[in-house]
């Protein structure tokens, strides 16, 4: 079998080239204005801007870090700027139905104007009150009215008096009332004459009072009537009065917006209001005031926590003004609860009792961008209560309709508003990870009706030549946004190579900008620090020794325990049935490698392959996978004629976390080989890869993070040019090691071998030739796989002979 070829330093790092890019610093490079690396996802938002059907809403999903919201935002920006402004929103009194506001739609600009003239005919409407009900007419039919009354009363109590003083009888006034006494030359009789009188003069004179106090009952019986009737004409005064006064200052609103019926029938209830209540305004003045005189200009004005008693009742809440707008809004809602997207009903304290009215309904995220675009974060919106399914029940209904949670579901039955629903007319777009989009179609069958327009940003993009010179002027483009000190060309170099690190391939560049933008601020910053005014190419890589310096203290503790023999690792020698795994831990945003010994046993048994790591609940579905797969390959490859009899255990020494993936599983298929055919393994080597049942080594990822970690320990435990690492082939392109390492295996010092098969692989870490089977299905004598074969078909045959022992023995 033809070895693999040792990879050259050429092969370990992808160097930029922007050769055919004319600049010295980014200074001199254009501003990129189109979306880079996302073909895809601008034909999707190009695509979903411009379906009007409903249902045509945007989700943009794809990994942390790509820039969808800035995105998002630039795309909705510049295509808002060419439409139209959206119309205003009002709420104004329902005269009729108080809990039920009415809801007023307006041009641009226009609701402002409409608010300002009602505060106006407010202002105007408590001056014309007054002025009419302080007027000399007024007063004077208002004082007729009143002189009517004390007329007809005045004229009944003369009538009865008059009958009264012709039959001897008085009508007097004592503190307990009217009452009746007999009287003698104009003076009332004392007890003792009224004893005098003879009999029948006082049973005249009981009878005749009996009369008059019925004369009485009936007069005094017609006072209430009397005072409703002259209650009401002073009413129809009043109405009167308030309706020629403010007749034309209303009429004057109704000339303005008579292009508006909604603006014009709510100027009509609001004069039909104020008529109708003008009498109410006179007494609470009179009564607040203590005076006979009708203040109504200080009850209209009266200052409460809530403001001014009349300009609550007939001003107008403006609910969404988009008359500093240029084109249709663009909105952005960082917290994206239930009352921030639909709005929100509030409420005041008065006398220990919560009021409210329509002027304290206040806008949502979906009121602010109605005629325009709403940008949401889907993690956010599902983490809040309810705030989902409002947001789902606006889309489909077609407006936006305010309503506590309370409400929504039924559990208050207080009376509450019930303002009119505001027609929806809007583009919204969430933004999340790609499994949010997945889970959210798979479980909430109304999601795709709602959402389909699907935007999938990539995390990377090709590193072709003209990509890198558009990825140069990105650079350029986040330097100046971010206000930074120029990159020079070198530095611009570093940033595209760690961009391709980034990504973990060679031939791609990251899309995450987030990372991107980050590594420019250090990068500037280390510049500063060094009194330089051009970011070099050296700051660019002490900015990076920076963060991962940062993020390295748990690296460096499992180091130390590998230098201090705590953690055992081998680099030198041979050993039969163990070899060195390579693996990668994630702490936050920073991975890194970590070397583990694998280890081998085997006995006779009945085919299985005991995953140790698996049987105390350490091994993941994955890696069980891949202990799986050795069975499967050690069965069909030597054990096609005769049943597997062995037993065998693998584990991961030393390893007390979980262990998941298949990327070991070439190195545990390694450590078992070895330790059937008895063959040592070099422990100058590791190995990463996973397999198949056909022994093919396969792709796996954090290759170069594996490299690197395998390449610390051998340099502390000291380079001896026989060390190295095995890794898939088709790993090769995603190669962008760290100079020194490069630098090592330019010397000769460590070695990189990419590997297609196990074969390959065993011959590297034996020393001995793997063996190709001849047409009989026989291996070279000498070879791994003839060792292989030959322990196996003894097992068998050890097996056999201990079946026939047991058979014999129970016979």
């Amino acid at each position: 079998m033809k070895a693999p070829n040792e990879l050259e330093g050429s092969q370990l790092y992808n160097q930029a080239n922007l050769d055919g890019l004319d600049f010295k610093t980014t200074s001199d490079l254009n501003e990129l204005t189109d979306l880079l690396g996302q073909p895809r996802a601008s034909a999707a938002l190009q695509f979903g801007m411009g379906m009007d059907q409903k249902g045509y809403n945007i989700f943009a999903l794809g990994p942390t870090g790509t820039g969808k919201q800035q995105i998002l935002r630039d795309y909705f920006e510049k295509r808002a700027a060419e439409e139209p402004v959206p119309d205003d929103w009002c709420y104004v009194n329902n005269f009729v139905e108080q809990h039920k506001p009415k809801a007023i739609r307006l041009p641009a600009g226009q609701g402002l104007v409409f608010r300002n003239d009602l505060n106006d005919l407010v202002e105007g409407l408590s001056t014309a009150l007054t002025a009419a009900f302080e007027s000399e007419e007024y007063q004077t039919r208002r004082q007729a009215i009143g002189e009517e009354f004390q007329e007809l009363q005045s004229q009944a109590f003369n009538s009865i008096q008059e009958m009264a003083e012709k039959k001897g009888i008085a009508l007097l006034r004592t503190p307990s009332g009217l009452v009746f006494a007999p009287v003698n030359d104009g003076q009332v009789l004392s007890p003792e004459e009224l004893k005098d009188l003879s009999v029948e003069e006082r049973k005249r004179l009981e009878e005749e009072i009996e009369v008059l106090q019925g004369e009485l009952q009936k007069s005094l019986q017609q006072v209430p009537a009397w005072q409703r009737e002259t209650q009401e004409k002073l009413r129809e005064l009043n109405r009167e009065i308030s309706n020629f006064a403010v007749g034309g200052l209303i009429d004057e609103l109704r000339e303005k917006y008579s292009a508006y019926p909604a603006i014009v029938e709510h100027l009509g209830a609001v004069q039909s209001d104020i008529v109708e209540n003008a009498h109410d305004f006179i007494q609470a003045g009179e009564k607040s005031n203590g005076s006979d005189l009708p203040a109504v200009l200080k009850v209209l004005g009266q200052k409460t926590e809530a403001g001014s008693v009349l300009a609550r009742r007939y001003r107008v809440n403006l609910l969404v003004d988009n008359s500093q707008l240029e084109g249709a809004p663009v909105v952005y809602e960082n917290s994206p609860t239930y009352q921030n997207l639909i709005g929100r009903i509030e409420h005041r304290a008065q006398m220990g009792a919560l009021l409210t009215d329509f002027n304290l309904i206040k806008s949502g995220a979906l009121h602010k961008a109605n005629g325009g675009y709403l940008i949401l974060d889907a993690h956010k919106l599902l983490q809040q209560p309810y705030a989902w399914d409002a947001l789902k029940r606006a889309l489909q209904a077609g407006e936006i309709r305010i309503e506590s949670i309370g409400q929504m579901l039924s559990l208050v039955s207080t009376i509450s508003l019930e303002p009119d629903p505001i027609k929806l007319d809007i583009k919204i777009a969430l933004f999340g990870e790609s499994f949010l989009y997945y889970m959210l179609y798979q479980l909430d069958p109304e999601f795709g009706e709602l959402f389909k327009a699907e935007v999938d940003f990539s995390e990377s993009m090709d590193r072709s030549g003209k990509n890198q010179e558009l990825y140069a002027r990105l650079i350029a483009t986040l330097v100046k946004e971010e206000g930074l000190s120029p990159f020079n060309r070198a530095a611009v170099e570093r940033v595209l190579e760690q961009s391709a690190r980034m990504v973990g391939d060679a031939e791609k560049l990251s899309m995450r900008t987030h990372s991107i933008r980050d590594l420019l601020r250090e990068s500037a910053y280390w510049a500063k620090e060094s009194g330089d005014d051009l970011v070099k190419a050296e700051h660019v890589q002490q900015a990076i020794d920076s963060q991962i310096y940062r993020a390295d203290r748990i690296r460096e503790r499992m180091q130390e325990s590998i230098e201090r023999n705590i953690v055992l690792i081998d680099t030198r020698g041979e050993t039969i049935g163990q070899v060195n795994g390579l693996s990668v831990i994630m702490l936050g945003n920073f991975a890194f490698g970590r070397p583990s010994r694998i280890t081998a046993r085997i006995r006779l048994g009945k085919g299985n392959v005991i995953d140790i790591e698996r049987e105390v609940d350490l091994g993941g579905p994955l890696h069980s996978k891949g202990v799986l797969i050795l069975t499967g390959y050690l069965g069909a490859r030597y054990a096609d004629e005769e049943p597997l009899s062995l037993s065998a255990s693998l584990v991961f020494e030393q390893s007390y976390g979980g262990v998941d993936g298949d990327s070991a599983s070439s190195a545990e298929l390694y450590a078992l080989l070895s330790a059937i055919a008895e063959t040592p393994i070099r422990q100058s080597f590791a190995v990463t890869g996973s397999v198949n049942q056909l022994g093919v080594v396969q792709a796996i990822g954090g290759v170069n993070e594996k490299i690197e970690g395998f390449f610390d320990v051998c340099r502390e435990q000291g380079l001896t040019g026989k060390q190295g690492v095995l890794i898939p082939s088709s790993n090769v392109q995603h190669l962008m090691l760290r100079h020194d390492i490069v630098e090592a295996v330019e010397a000769g010092q460590f070695h990189i071998y990419p590997i297609d098969n196990i074969d390959q692989g065993i011959e590297i870490l034996t020393g001995l030739p793997a063996g190709k089977a001849d047409e009989n299905g026989e291996f070279p004598e000498g070879s791994v796989n003839y060792r292989v074969k030959k322990r196996l078909v003894d097992l068998a045959n050890k097996r056999e002979e201990l079946l026939n022992i047991d058979q014999k023995a129970g016979s």
